[in-house]
C-alpha cells in the first residue's frame, strides 16, 4: 500500500515538473496521456482557454483489450485522426509524468504515424 502510494506521489512530482516548462496554446496544443492498468487515454488540449479539443480513450475509441501497446499505438492513430479533422497538425507531447517507454511511447508513435507532428 505505502510503495502504491509512493509511485503516485512521485509520478504526480514528475508531471507537475513537466507541467511547468510546456504549455498548449491554440497554434500548438498539448497532448495529454493518462495511463491506467486497463486503459490509455489521450486529450489535446488548449491550456490558454482551459478546453479539451478533442479526446480519446482505449475505453471507447480502440476495440479489444487497452492495456497493451498495440492498443496504445491504435489509440495513438485515432487521436491523430480526430486531431486532423479538428484542424490540428502541431502539438506539444506531455507524457503526464509517465516514463517515455512501453504503450506510452507507442502511442506517441502511432500519433506520428497518423500526421500529427511534434
Amino acid at each position: 500500500m505505502v510503495k502504491q502510494i509512493n509511485r503516485k506521489a512521485e509520478r504526480t512530482k514528475r508531471h507537475t515538473r513537466v507541467r511547468g516548462k510546456i504549455s498548449g496554446t491554440a497554434e500548438c496544443p498539448r497532448l495529454n496521456v493518462f495511463r491506467s492498468d486497463r486503459h490509455i487515454y489521450a486529450q489535446i488540449i488548449d491550456d490558454v482557454k482551459g478546453v479539451t479539443l478533442v479526446s480519446a480513450s482505449t475505453l471507447k475509441d480502440v476495440d479489444g483489450y487497452g492495456g497493451n501497446k498495440e492498443a496504445a499505438k491504435q489509440l495513438g492513430i485515432v487521436i491523430a485522426k480526430k486531431a486532423l479533422e479538428a484542424k490540428i497538425e502541431n502539438v506539444v507531447f506531455d507524457r503526464g509524468g509517465y516514463l517515455y517507454h512501453g504503450r506510452v511511447k507507442e502511442l506517441a508513435e502511432g500519433a506520428r504515424e497518423g500526421g500529427l507532428k511534434f
